[in-house]
C-alpha cells in the first residue's frame, strides 16, 4: 500500500476526481467528508451546498463506485466557532469577511488535518485548483493549470506544516479535463454544477442570515454623507458592504455607493463612485510562503478579492507586523476584513486580512 490520504469529499466533481487521481498515483485514500452544517439550521435549507444530506450522499456513492472507505467526520462546534460566528462578528463591526478563508485555515488545513494524522494518515487531499511545489527545501504554492478556476486566493494562509501535508492533485488539469475524467470512469457527479455561494447561507442574503441570528443586535441607522449629513435610514449595518450601489432602499436622484461603514455610530457612509477608490491599505494577520517575514519593501502582483485582476503593488512592512500595499492604481472598493494576497508571476507571496484604508 502507499501512503495514507484522507481526502475531504464535498460531493461535487473536483474531489470526487482528486480520489480517482490520488488512487492512480498509488495513494492509500480514505474518503471523508467534514460535517459542519450548524446544529439549529435545517437540511432543507442547506440542500444542494457542500453541506447538505445529498452531497454527503453523492461522496459516498463516489467512494463506493471507487473502492475506498468513507466516513462522515463531526465539524460542527469549531465551523460554529471559527467560521459562523467569525463571520457575524466581523459583519456586526462594519468589516465583510471571506469565509471560505477562515475554513482553509481553521478546518480543512488545521482540524481535518489533525484528524488525518490522528488515524495515521500522511496527508490531507482536496479538490482545490493550485499547485504545491517543493523548492530548496522550502514549499510553494503556484497558480493552477486553469487560470479561471485557481484557488490560490483562499490558501494564502497555509502554513510550511501544513503545505508539506496536503496534496492538491487537480491543480495541474484544467476544469474541462476534471469533469472529462469523471465521465469517463462514469461518476454520475461529472456535470454536477459547481457551488458558489456561502456554504451556510445558501439563499446568499447574508444580512437576512445575520438578523436571523442575532435580532437584537442588528438595528436600523443613518444613511450619512462623508460630512455626516443623514440621508436616509438603513436596516441594519450588515446588509451592505463597501462598493455596493443595488438594494440600497434610497433614492437621491444621483447614484449613491456605500464608501465607509460606521459601527460604532451605527451609521453607512455614502457617496460617489469616485469615493470608492482607493490606492494604499493596511493588512494584518499576514503569512508568507517562500519566506518567513518580509524584511524589505517587494514589488508584486495584489488582488483585493477573489474575482479581482491581479494588480502591480509595493507591499512595505510595518514595525507591528502588519503590511503596508501601494497600489500603483486606484483600485475599486478596498474592503476591510477581505484578503488581500501577493504574486509573484505565478508563485504566491503570501496574503493577509485587509484592516485600515488610507
Amino acid at each position: 500500500m502507499g501512503k495514507k490520504v484522507l481526502l475531504g469529499m464535498s460531493g461535487g466533481v473536483d474531489s470526487s476526481v482528486a480520489a480517482y487521481l490520488l488512487k492512480e498515483q498509488g495513494y492509500d485514500v480514505i474518503g471523508a467528508t467534514m460535517q459542519v452544517w450548524p446544529h439549529d439550521e435545517c437540511y432543507e435549507e442547506l440542500e444542494g451546498t457542500c453541506c447538505s444530506l445529498s452531497s454527503v450522499e453523492d461522496a459516498r456513492i463516489v467512494a463506493y463506485k471507487l473502492g475506498i472507505p468513507f466516513y462522515v467526520l463531526n465539524f460542527k462546534e469549531v465551523f460554529q466557532t471559527n467560521v459562523i460566528d467569525y463571520f457575524i462578528d466581523e459583519y456586526l463591526n462594519g468589516r465583510t469577511p471571506n469565509p471560505c478563508i477562515a475554513c482553509n485555515k481553521y478546518i480543512k488545513f488545521d482540524a481535518f488535518l489533525k484528524k488525518a494524522k490522528e488515524i495515521g494518515a500522511d496527508y490531507v487531499a482536496t479538490g482545490h485548483y493550485a499547485l504545491i511545489e517543493e523548492y530548496n527545501g522550502r514549499y510553494l504554492l503556484k497558480r493552477s493549470a486553469d487560470d479561471k478556476k485557481d484557488q490560490t486566493y483562499v490558501l494564502h494562509s497555509m502554513t510550511q506544516y501544513q503545505l508539506s501535508h496536503t496534496l492538491m492533485p487537480c491543480g495541474k488539469y484544467p476544469k474541462e479535463r476534471i469533469r472529462e475524467i469523471a465521465k469517463e470512469i462514469g461518476l454520475e457527479v461529472h456535470n454536477k454544477k459547481d457551488s458558489e455561494e456561502i456554504c451556510f447561507i445558501p439563499d446568499n442574503d447574508h444580512g437576512g442570515y445575520i438578523k436571523r441570528k442575532v435580532p437584537d443586535k442588528v438595528m436600523e441607522g443613518n444613511f450619512v454623507d462623508k460630512h455626516g449629513k443623514i440621508l436616509g435610514k438603513h436596516k441594519g449595518i450588515v446588509y451592505y458592504t463597501i462598493g455596493q450601489r443595488k438594494g440600497l432602499g434610497i433614492a437621491l436622484g444621483t447614484p449613491m455607493f456605500v464608501t465607509d461603514i460606521n459601527p460604532w455610530k451605527n451609521e453607512v457612509v455614502l457617496g460617489s463612485q469616485d469615493d470608492i477608490f482607493k490606492t494604499e491599505l493596511i493588512a494584518k494577520d499576514i503569512n508568507f510562503i517562500p519566506f518567513d517575514t518580509l524584511t524589505e519593501e517587494l514589488d508584486v502582483k495584489a488582488k483585493i478579492r477573489y474575482s479581482a485582476p491581479p494588480s502591480d503593488a509595493k507591499i512595505i512592512p510595518l514595525p507591528d507586523g502588519r503590511v503596508k500595499v501601494v497600489f500603483n492604481e486606484k483600485q475599486r472598493a478596498l474592503t476591510k476584513g477581505q484578503s488581500v494576497v501577493f504574486y509573484d508571476d505565478q508563485y504566491l507571496v503570501g496574503g493577509g486580512i485587509i484592516d485600515e484604508i488610507l
